[in-house]
């Protein structure tokens, strides 16, 4: 049989378009665009809490943002961190620790770009419950003898009360990290309004988005029984529980934390 010179060059070159192809075909799968990792920080703490896990974010190729939580109670932090999301192009993995738990479960409801919610110690409260409610629904909390109140005076006038987490607060609060590195914690946090806890939760994001949640299991700020509690009422997807970990476990468990976002990245992606 006669093959031309001519049939081997076309031959040749459809094997490397097909070649060609594929390789762009993968190249596209394995660049697909990763979800922006946007993270709430809680009370007694500032952004800078979520250093170590961003790094880790980061290094795998994940975009993030450490959204700053003002700490003023659901009707200033949820609308507050809802116009941070409208900001973000693409999918949004949101992530909260403690009381910003409460902030995202309010803040995300209705957002069609975040597709999933992971909570770190946090609150995730239903419709009507406040704060206030859930830190005492099973015993443990220690937070309350420790934090401190200062008076302030607010934009109309009228006086309100901050809360600020004692020099004697790291059993309480972040027992697993080193002294040093409570010291430095203690003396940059952000103080939330006393009324964070009485305000009733309006909207339970969790009941239409997926949900992760990591239990600690020796938080004495929020009861790991609460948390373990709210994650199975939520049908979280996913429980991690990390059963040496004090309230702070981004601090303390960065590359777990790290993990669980991942987790819930991939799942929704």
């Amino acid at each position: 049989m006669h093959i031309s010179r001519r049939s081997v060059l076309a031959s040749g070159a459809a094997a490397l378009t097909a070649t060609a192809l594929g390789a762009t075909t993968a190249t596209a799968a394995t660049t697909r665009t990763k979800p922006t990792i946007v993270l709430v920080h809680g009370g007694y703490a500032d952004s800078s809490c979520w250093n170590a896990v961003i790094q880790e974010l980061q290094d795998n190729g994940y975009p993030t943002i450490a959204g700053s939580n003002p700490l003023r109670g659901i009707p200033t932090d949820a609308p507050y961190i809802a116009s941070l999301l409208d900001s973000v192009t693409g999918p949004v993995v949101l992530v909260a620790h403690s009381m910003g738990g409460t902030v995202i479960t309010n803040a995300a409801a209705g957002k069609t770009n975040v597709k999933a919610l992971v909570y770190i110690a946090a609150f995730a409260p239903d419709v009507g419950e406040t704060q206030g409610e859930l830190i005492t629904k099973f015993p443990g909390s220690l937070v309350g003898p420790v934090s401190v109140p200062v008076p302030y005076t607010k934009a109309d006038g009228t006086t309100g009360t901050d809360l600020y987490l004692s020099k004697d607060g790291q059993a309480a609060f972040a027992a697993d990290i080193s002294t040093s590195a409570f010291r430095i914690l203690q003396a940059t946090q952000r103080p939330f309004d006393a009324d964070s806890f009485i305000f009733p939760t309006t909207a339970a994001a969790w009941r239409t988005i997926p949900s992760w949640g990591l239990v600690a299991g020796r938080d004495k700020a929020i009861p790991p029984a609460t948390e373990r509690w709210m994650y199975n009422r939520m049908n979280a997807r996913k429980i991690v529980e990390l059963p040496t970990s004090s309230h702070v476990a981004m601090l303390s468990h960065p590359h777990a934390v790290a993990g669980l976002i991942q987790d819930a990245a991939r799942a929704t992606s």
